[in-house]
């Protein structure tokens, strides 16, 4: 599942390249390849803030700071795994593998659902004792 959607994200973003660069060449533009990168990437990025700062701020206010560390370390584990990918292709010290990439990325996710389930339920017990607690009646 993840290795499919990986698969249409790249094939989405090469057809909205193939697209702007028809655009530009239709119009008579002028911009290189790089000054289309230039405002392209800085609009998505600027698209992103919009949408994603909002979101974050909601999250921090209704104490769901966690949220907000996963969707981090979730974006940096995909950063990685496609450099550590990358660099292997480009200094010939390994296989450059997709499956390579979708197994790392599956780790932090089993790995991250395991830690949430032993933190649930260590926040459950902590708040039933408390409760416990509030409940007794004090002599």
């Amino acid at each position: 599942m993840l290795k499919q959607l990986l698969y249409q994200a790249v094939d989405w973003i090469a057809m909205v390249h193939d697209k702007i660069g028809r655009l530009n060449d239709q119009f008579e533009g002028t911009l290189s390849d790089k000054q289309m990168h230039f405002l392209v990437i800085g609009i998505l990025g600027m698209l992103l803030i919009f949408l994603i700062h909002p979101l974050f701020r909601h999250l921090s206010k209704t104490n769901h700071v966690m949220i907000i560390s996963w969707i981090y370390v979730f974006t940096l584990i995909l950063v990685i795994t496609f450099s550590i990918e990358i660099g292997q292709r480009l200094t010939g010290t390994g296989d450059m593998e997709f499956a390579d990439i979708v197994s790392g990325i599956g780790g932090f996710i089993c790995l991250f659902a395991v830690f949430a389930l032993i933190r649930g339920a260590v926040i459950g017990v902590l708040r039933l004792i408390r409760r416990r607690q509030n409940s007794v009646p004090k002599p």
